[in-house]
Parts: C-alpha cells; structure tokens; sequence
C-alpha cells in the first residue's frame, strides 16, 4: 500500500521499460508510481543475452538491480498490484488496481508488454524461452549450428527460414498441417536444403524445456534441438485500447518516435508496442518515454505560470 494517490507519472508495468522510465523520471525530480503484478512473460527464459554489460545474466536478475537502483531515487516508488481501470481527467489520468486502490497522474505510461498464444501442443509452454523461442538475435548464439526447426507457415515461414540460416545449415519448416507456400517460395526452400514438413504435430519431447524430439499425429518422430516459433499475441493490459489509444494491424499500440500514444498524455513502451522484442530496445524506449514526458510536463508548467 502506498498512502500517496497523486503523482507526476503513473507507470504501468515494472519490467525493463517501465524500470527505465522510471529511473529517467526520478532522475528529472518527478514523483512517480510503478504498478506492476510480477508476471514477467519471459520468467522461464534462464539467460538474456545481446543486451552488453549483462550478457547471458538471468532476466530476473537484470530486473532485480534495475529496480533496486530506480528505487535510490526518492521520488520512486513501487507498488505490487494490477491495473484494472483507467480513466482520462480533465487533468491527467486515474488508475485503479485489483486491489481497490485508485491512483492519479498527469502523465500515463504503459510498459505492460504483451502476452503470447501458445500453440496446444504438449511440451511447448514448457520449452518456450528456452529451445523453443522467437528471437535468433537473442537465442540463435545458443543453439547455433545445430538440428533446428520453424513452427510457421506461409510468407511468415518463409520469411523466417531466410534469416535463420544464417545460424544453422539443419532447418527445417513445420508447418503443423497443410503447408501455405507458394510453389516458388518451395523452390527456393529446396535449393537452400530447407525441408517442409506439412505433418500436425502431437507434441514435444524434452528434458527441462530443452528439445529432444517433435512427435507427430500420425505415430513418426523426428529428433530436433530448438524450435523458432511465430505466436499470436494479445495485449497484456486492455486499458490503453479502453482510453481510446490506437492499435496498428499486427495488434501493437501505435507510438510516434517518441513513444507517444494517439491519446494525448499517455505514452507506451517496450513489447506493447514493436515486434523488436529485447531488452535493449525495452530499455531505450523506456528512457526515452521518461524523458519526453518529463519535457511535456516542463513545458505546460512554464506556460501556465
């Protein structure tokens, strides 16, 4: 609990993003609130790489100094909790939790990421972030050169295999059902030794999340070590669709180049709002919200005085 209820920022989300926002804005003297549940979406992932001064350290304890740090500054604080609810004001915004409290700021930052729809075969949950996982820039070091499969189909697999051959000459395509390619899009897998398989897959087998096999409807095997994936995703929080921000077509809130929403006053950063899904990216945009918001509140108070 926290007996403050009005604050500079309200800051939706406690993970890389919202820990760099955070950390700008107590830098810049403002009284901030950080709502966050602690349900981090890549809390099975056991390294995080490509992000320097903390490559392959665990995310948790990434997040663990962020936070510690961010909250050295006076101005911060943290509350564990959900947002539920928010509503515009004629000046600023309110939060209100899961836990009944209600919470206002004159600027609204959302770093609530997004949460991802797992295919329903046995085995992936618990292999994803491990050796099933959707980044080769932040997992592709790990299972280099080794038997490797795409769980897609159609431009999306196509797509995906041309930049994942660059880690690995064994790849192939599961398509889990009938393949969506075109002819030509198959020739030229073919000419590159990228194997399509159309088969459904019944499961995967492992050993703590990491890939030993993939098992197939109709009774066949096949051995593999990791698996890249294209997952649909929801928005974690629907509280910036419900305060009238905009989404783009792959689901993303829309941001400006300084993470601006559509909604005046209301920011957005991290996963929420790109495919680039890194904490180097989570952080830079973080700061950058921190920043831009700061200088619009900097602004209407030279105005208004």
């Amino acid at each position: 609990m926290t007996k403050e209820t009005k604050f500079d920022v309200l800051i939706i989300g406690g993970s890389y993003a919202g820990l760099s926002t955070a950390m700008a804005l107590g830098r810049s003297l403002r009284n901030v609130l950080i709502i966050d549940a602690g349900n981090p979406c890549n809390e099975q992932t056991p390294h995080s790489h490509n992000f320097i001064t903390q490559d392959g350290a665990t995310p948790a304890s990434i997040s663990a100094k962020a936070k510690e740090q961010v909250l050295e500054y006076p101005t911060v604080q943290f509350l564990k909790d959900f947002a539920v609810q928010g509503k515009k004001l004629e000046n600023g915004f309110e939060i209100t939790t899961q836990s009944g409290q209600s919470f206002q700021g004159r600027k609204l930052i959302f770093a609530t990421g997004i949460k991802d729809i797992l295919p329903q075969i046995d085995g992936f949950a618990e292999c994803w972030g491990i050796t099933a996982v959707h980044c080769p820039y932040c997992h592709g070091y790990e299972v280099r050169k080794v038997k490797t499969g795409i769980l897609a189909n159609g431009d999306s697999a196509f797509e995906t295999a041309k930049l994942i051959s660059n880690w690995t000459d064994e790849l192939s395509i599961y398509t889990d059902g009938k393949s969506e390619l075109s002819e030509d899009q198959v020739n030229e897998l073919n000419r590159n030794n990228i194997v399509v398989i159309e088969k459904p897959i019944a499961s995967i087998e492992h050993t703590k999340g990491h890939i030993e096999k993939l098992k197939f409807r109709d009774g066949t095997a096949e051995t593999l070590k990791a698996l890249y994936a294209r997952v649909p995703f929801e928005q974690h929080s629907t509280i910036p669709s419900e305060l009238g921000c905009q989404l783009n077509e792959q689901g993303f809130i829309e941001v400006d180049m300084f993470q601006k929403t559509s909604v005046p006053g209301v920011f957005a950063c991290g996963d929420n709002t790109t495919f680039i899904r890194s904490v180097a990216q989570a952080v830079y945009a973080g700061n950058l919200s921190g920043g831009v918001s700061n200088m619009e509140m900097i602004q209407e108070d030279w105005i208004s005085n």
